[in-house]
């Protein structure tokens, strides 16, 4: 193995400080991508789509639990997929284990779930034994995968509704779903933001302080639950 040089602590702290530049960069770079996201157009969703969930059938808008923001990630859990019914995909369950706490997104007015074309009982079977039962996960039954480019590969779709209507407004899949997981990746696609103050947002958005909204996560009340 070719290994990097070895210096002395001065050395070494102007090496970080050079990269330090490069990482600022990327850092602006991703809040101006962001803020780009946060402008795209929205797609109007015109078909009435139907799931089932562990409380029975269940619409789109059922899917939001009564929030603005939808974030519906297609897991690959169903027959067809290696080591079913045992196992789900393995790219798919890397990604779940990475889930942050929900209650922190539903503080901002955003929901997140899974969807696959397992049954219910196999869904509740494998969520119990991953210790995923905190995510909200639903049964596909038409072609909602298909519409949405999630049919043959996973990808994460991320909704607006405003009253009654809903609206598309990102969706990313291949490597950009790998860094999903915590709640700013998470935020960070959607159309709303972090809803902070220093973000760039159209005028009009919700935005209050940053830190002042963050709270432990059995602290929100019942408006993150």
């Amino acid at each position: 193995m070719n290994m990097p040089p070895i210096v002395s602590p001065p050395e070494w702290e102007a090496a970080r400080q050079e990269l330090l530049v490069k990482e600022k960069e990327l850092t602006r770079a991703r809040d101006a991508l962001a803020a780009e996201r946060r402008r795209m157009p929205r797609m109007a969703v015109e078909s009435e789509y139907r799931f089932e969930g562990p409380d029975g059938p269940a619409s789109l808008y059922d899917l939001f639990d009564g929030r603005r923001q939808l974030i519906v990630y297609r897991f690959f859990f169903e027959p067809g997929v290696a080591g079913w019914p045992d196992r789900g995909c393995g790219g798919c369950s890397f990604l779940a284990d990475q889930v942050a706490h929900l209650a922190h997104l539903n503080a901002r007015d955003t929901t997140l779930a899974f969807v696959s074309r397992a049954p219910q009982p196999e869904i509740e079977r494998w969520k119990a034994r991953m210790g995923w039962e905190e995510i909200p996960w639903y049964t596909l039954t038409d072609s909602f995968d298909a519409d949405f480019g999630v049919d043959e590969w996973h990808g994460t779709n991320v909704f607006f509704r405003d009253g009654d209507r809903i609206f598309r407004t990102y969706f990313v899949n291949s490597r950009g779903d790998e860094a999903m997981g915590s709640t700013w990746s998470y935020l960070d696609l959607t159309a709303l933001g972090r809803q902070e103050e220093w973000e760039d947002s159209p005028d009009g958005y919700p935005q209050t302080p940053p830190y002042q909204w963050w709270n432990l996560h059995d602290e929100y009340g019942e408006t993150a639950r």
